[in-house]
C-alpha cells in the first residue's frame, strides 16, 4: 500500500511539472496535455535541452 501511494504521488508531480513547463514555453493547451501524458520524459528532455 505504501509503495503504491509513493508511485502515484510521483506520477502526479511529474505530470504537473511537465504541464507547467510546457505551458510556460508554448502557451498551448494541446502541448500541455501531450507533455503531461509523457510527464517525466518531457521533464528530462527540458533539463537536457534547455
Amino acid at each position: 500500500m505504501y509503495v503504491r501511494y509513493i508511485a502515484t504521488g510521483g506520477m502526479s508531480f511529474g505530470s504537473a511539472l511537465a504541464i507547467t513547463i510546457s505551458w510556460s514555453l508554448h502557451k498551448s493547451v494541446f502541448w500541455a496535455i501531450i507533455h503531461g501524458i509523457l510527464s517525466w520524459l518531457y521533464v528530462v528532455y527540458y533539463v537536457v535541452a534547455y
